[in-house]
C-alpha cells in the first residue's frame, strides 16, 4: 500500500504559525522506519504493508504532539495487494505516458 499523510499541530503559540519543527519530527520518524518514503511540500508518502505503514503514521503523529494543543491528520491510501515499488512505479508510468 501507499499511504500519503499530512500531520501538523495547532495551538502552537507561534506568532508566525509555522509548524516546520513539528513536521520535521514526524518526517524523521518516517525516515527512521526504513520504509520507502517521499516527502513533498504537502504530504509524506510511505510504502509498505498495512500494519507497518499505520504504525509509522501513528508514531509520526505522536512525534507532533509536543508541539501544540491538538493535531490534524489527513490520510489517503492506495491499497493494491500484490504490488510493490509503486512509490516510484506510478511516477515512472506517468512520465512514460507524457513522453508518447
Amino acid at each position: 500500500m501507499l499511504l500519503a499523510f499530512s500531520v501538523a499541530p495547532s495551538g502552537t503559540g507561534r506568532a508566525d504559525g509555522s509548524v516546520h519543527d513539528a513536521v520535521a519530527a514526524a518526517v524523521q520518524v518516517v525516515r527512521d522506519s526504513g520504509l520507502p518514503n517521499r516527502t513533498d511540500a504537502m504530504f509524506t508518502t510511505v510504502e509498505g504493508e498495512w500494519d507497518e505503514v499505520f504504525d509509522v503514521v501513528k508514531r509520526a503523529t505522536e512525534a507532533v504532539a509536543p508541539f501544540g494543543s491538538r493535531i490534524s491528520l489527513v490520510m489517503k491510501a492506495d491499497i493494491r495487494p500484490g504490488y510493490t515499488g509503486e512509490l516510484d512505479g506510478k511516477l515512472e508510468r506517468m512520465e512514460s505516458a507524457l513522453e508518447t
